[in-house]
């Protein structure tokens, strides 16, 4: 399977995937068959917040034409706060697209949890995953800690950096999460929040969404190739 992947929102979020995603395939002896195309954060960030899905989605819909030519079946955001246009893009995609949301929704319910925190962009949390979510209650953080994970975020992404201050910080409101508001485990709903949770133990469950992502979309290639061969073996 073919992925189309529209990446660049940011940039660290697309290296993320791309990493990823070599290592899992490799992991699973799977030939990877991956196309990127790159989309501008200052651009999703604007049409975020002036509440433009359908002028984000045809900036998606070009770059999809880009990955359809080059080969793609299916398309992937790197981003969790590109989502908030998905029904808009998924009206016009010349392709599929494997929605990052769905595949948590999944994984909720694989693991049965009840309550879940989430961290990352305003639009993510505010929406509660864009109203993706059904199998557990999602729970936010409350008052001034909301705005500072929503601007540590953004500081984080358009800079791919990440300080000790800031790790510092999104490990004490994750941990409010979960101490306070009785999260079993916080979802990082924002791709580029690896810089701070990658490598490091913040006391609490972690599921990174981007990670969940990506073993879907290994998921689905395993079995396109299984039901190829399948269709072959019947033909």
């Amino acid at each position: 399977m073919h992925i189309g992947m529209i990446g660049g929102i940011g940039p660290a979020a697309t290296e993320f995937y791309y990493h990823n995603l070599v290592k899992s395939y490799k992991s699973a002896n799977e030939l990877l068959e991956l196309t990127i195309v790159h989309a501008e954060a200052s651009d999703l960030i604007g049409n975020i917040v002036s509440d433009s899905p359908d002028k984000q989605a045809e900036i998606f819909f070009k770059l999809a034409l880009r990955l359809q030519a080059a080969g793609a079946e299916v398309i992937a955001l790197s981003s969790i706060a590109g989502h908030f246009c998905i029904p808009e893009f998924e009206r016009i995609s010349p392709l599929p697209i494997i929605n990052v949301i769905s595949a948590l929704e999944s994984e909720l319910a694989r693991r049965k949890l009840q309550r879940v925190g989430i961290l990352g962009h305003r639009i993510s949390m505010e929406t509660k995953l864009f109203g993706g979510i059904s199998s557990a209650e999602i729970v936010v953080p409350l008052g001034q800690e909301f705005d500072v994970v929503h601007d540590e975020y953004i500081k984080m992404a358009t800079t791919g950096k990440v300080d000790p201050r800031q790790r510092e910080l999104l490990f004490t409101i994750g941990k409010g999460l979960c101490e306070k508001q009785g999260a079993e485990a916080v979802i990082l709903a924002g791709t580029d929040l690896f810089l701070a949770f990658d490598g490091h133990d913040s006391g609490f469950t972690v599921i990174d969404s981007a990670l969940v992502h990506i073993d879907a979309l290994l998921g689905m290639s395993v079995q396109t190739i299984t039901n190829k061969v399948m269709h072959a073996t019947s033909a």
